[in-house]
């Protein structure tokens, strides 16, 4: 296992075991699978409405809380900062833990969905905070969050995030907001790693695992690895939890890297922060 260090000196491992879609008695299996198998940064959310199974599935395993890195995340009709302590509390129940490693802002409030945007997102980050200071969070950070929902949060941080979780895959992986985060040491996180089931589909990615002799999903972890961006398939089946864990024994090359940041768009969501409650696909 590879591990970042964040911007606050802490570490975090460079990939982890999403848990999207993942429900009752299956996430509960699938988690315990995944610490089996070795990873130590699980991630949830509220939204995701599993995080019982999640914390049933740590606690299962028998591995040490201490060795594992719980993030969940605060849903984005619960901004501001009342709302944020509430919606943490709530959290910190359901998995059943004395204190959650990575607590995230899960899409920025805009201009669509909140009459002061940026007051809402710094009310937030301050509650945030506070629940750092009082030793209930590690660490704390963003999702799906812009350069333009980046700059006013980090004029009055007192705290600066340690990431931001943002769609990152092989025909999308947002550049620009990449390049914002690293020049602000601010670690990026791929969700969606594997393009919503599109690279499979992908001739260039199939040549590059054929010389390889590696799968197609693997490849595209090694890819998001390259670029130092920490990265959290998802899983249920335990042969694939176990396939995409193994991405630490080989290297891409220059010229791989270079084939798949070029590839064309495929497999975006369509969650834009700025287009909720719509989509724009």
């Amino acid at each position: 296992m590879k591990y970042y260090h964040l911007n606050n000196r802490n570490k975090i491992p460079s990939i982890g075991f999403g848990t999207y879609q993942a429900e009752e008695k299956e996430g509960i299996e699938a988690v315990k699978k995944a610490l089996k198998t070795g990873y130590r940064l699980i991630d949830t959310a509220a939204k995701y409405k599993n995080e019982e199974a999640v914390g049933k599935g740590i606690k299962e395993s028998n591995v040490p809380r201490e060795e594992i890195m719980v993030t969940t995340k605060l849903w984005r009709e619960n901004l501001g900062y009342e709302n944020t302590k509430k919606a943490f509390e709530t959290s910190l129940k359901k998995l059943d833990l004395d204190y959650i490693d990575l607590y995230l802002i899960h899409w920025p409030a805009n201009a669509k969905n909140y009459d002061d945007w940026e007051k809402t997102n710094n009310e937030t980050w301050q509650a945030m905070e506070e629940l750092v200071k009082e030793g209930k969070i590690k660490n704390i950070g963003v999702s799906n969050f812009w350069p333009e929902h980046l700059e006013p949060l980090l004029k009055t941080a007192k705290i600066k995030p340690v990431i931001n979780q943002i769609e990152f895959h092989p025909g999308y992986w947002q550049p620009e907001v990449t390049n914002y985060c690293k020049e602000h040491d601010i670690l990026v996180e791929a969700w969606s790693p594997l393009a919503r089931g599109k690279v499979f589909e992908n001739d260039e990615i199939k040549a590059i695992a054929k010389k390889h002799q590696k799968s197609v999903a693997q490849i595209c972890l090694r890819w998001i690895l390259e670029h130092e961006v920490v990265v959290i398939p998802k899983s249920s089946t335990p042969e694939r939890i176990e396939d995409n864990f193994n991405v630490f024994d080989f290297q891409l090359s220059a010229e791989e890297i270079k084939t798949i940041d070029s590839l064309p768009q495929m497999g975006f969501s369509g969650e834009l922060p700025n287009h909720w409650p719509d989509k724009v696909n």
